[in-house]
């Protein structure tokens, strides 16, 4: 952590919280805490957070104002209230950018063919893309209203340039959970011949459309390759309770799935804790990223660091992560016949010959030592 760089420093956490109806400070052992009453949300703008604000940073009066990630409105809220004066907005992803991106590869006519009792109700696909819309709004504006910027891609480099080419920006890489720096690494041997491993399919920008589109021409060579997908089973509608949650794009999903006879090759593995998902990365075959877009997924960060070999599509910062073919493989987004070559060329592979590359690589940009340094000269 970044107080084992400096044991002076005085870290003071703030967050939203639905488990509070005021604001309320907790002491922890190490850092002070404040949580601010969720109320009316922070998707859109909530001026409920200002007087909340308001008051905090009248208490604490800190050097500095760290706003982790631009997604959700009470960072504004900060700077709106407080003004910017020494704060630092970290970038995580980019609503503003994702939304044009939210159901690519995905027509008009699937998405209004697939509206279930849920989108009905609580809105769909076209929702999900206006949602991100406006909250790009926000973002943006967060962004344009800031001296200083934390980032770690071209990308978000060029991203943010674009919005403030004023702000200063500053370099610094993340660090991954610890489950993953204790030196495990994905041997062929032990792997599970023709799996294939994908972190996410909530909704469309993770891409797993694109992968189940590709499955056809990788069981034509390989008929026993599998998809172990970690989260719940978007396609599950048995019960009345499964109906509420069931999406329109879960509903593609599962028609997807059935088209393409794959219900035996698809299996949803439900939540998974760092440790399970360690276990998964060194069990398949190989791990797939297919979105439509991301900055830097920790997820390829944390295949790389194991040495599991990497496929990913070509998209946001993730060139950053795959400089060149030592370290992963790359593909355009809508090249279902590249996607399905590139995974059916490393099943037959029985080794990763530039695997000790890909795993130093992954070492120095995730090093928590580095990294939390590196933050702490962006503070100072």
């Amino acid at each position: 952590s970044i107080t084992s760089v400096d044991s002076s420093l005085k870290l003071t956490i703030c967050s939203v919280s639905k488990r509070v109806k005021k604001l309320t400070q907790l002491c922890g052992k190490k850092y002070n805490y404040y949580l601010i009453p969720y109320g009316r949300g922070n998707l859109f703008y909530n001026s409920e957070y200002e007087r909340c604000w308001k008051e905090i940073k009248k208490e604490i009066d800190p050097d500095v104002v760290h706003i982790h990630g631009t997604e959700f409105t009470h960072g504004l809220s900060y700077v709106r209230s407080c003004g910017n004066h020494n704060v630092v907005v970290s970038i995580q992803g980019l609503k503003s950018a994702c939304s044009h991106y939210y159901y690519y590869g995905m027509t008009l006519s699937e998405i209004f063919r697939n509206l279930t009792l849920r989108d009905l109700f609580k809105g769909g696909i076209l929702t999900g893309k206006r949602r991100f819309e406006r909250s790009g709004s926000f973002e943006t504006e967060l962004i344009g209203s800031v001296n200083h910027i934390i980032g770690r891609t071209s990308w978000d480099r060029a991203r943010t340039w674009a919005i403030n080419p004023n702000a200063q920006y500053h370099f610094c890489n993340e660090t991954l959970r610890s489950d993953f720096y204790d030196n495990s690494r994905w041997k062929y041997d032990s792997c599970r011949k023709h799996s294939i491993f994908v972190t996410q399919a909530g909704y469309p920008i993770k891409g797993f459309h694109m992968l189940l589109k590709a499955m056809p021409i990788i069981l034509a060579h390989y008929p026993d390759a599998q998809i172990r997908l970690a989260g719940n089973d978007i396609t599950r509608n048995q019960s009345v309770s499964d109906l509420f949650r069931y999406s329109g794009y879960g509903c593609f999903i599962n028609k997807l799935i059935r088209k393409y006879n794959l219900t035996s090759h698809v299996t949803f593995l439900g939540n998974l804790n760092a440790a399970e998902m360690k276990n998964e990365y060194l069990n398949c075959n190989v791990f797939v990223s297919p979105s439509t877009i991301e900055n830097s997924p920790n997820s390829i960060g944390e295949a790389q660091i194991l040495g599991t070999p990497v496929i990913a599509s070509y998209v946001g910062g993730v060139m950053d992560m795959i400089p060149s073919d030592i370290y992963g493989s790359l593909y355009r987004f809508d090249e279902i016949e590249m996607l399905a070559y590139k995974i059916c060329t490393l099943f037959g592979q029985t080794s990763m010959l530039t695997q000790n590359a890909c795993i130093e690589l992954a070492y120095k940009r995730h090093d928590p030592s580095e990294n939390a340094a590196n933050l702490l000269s962006i503070y100072e």
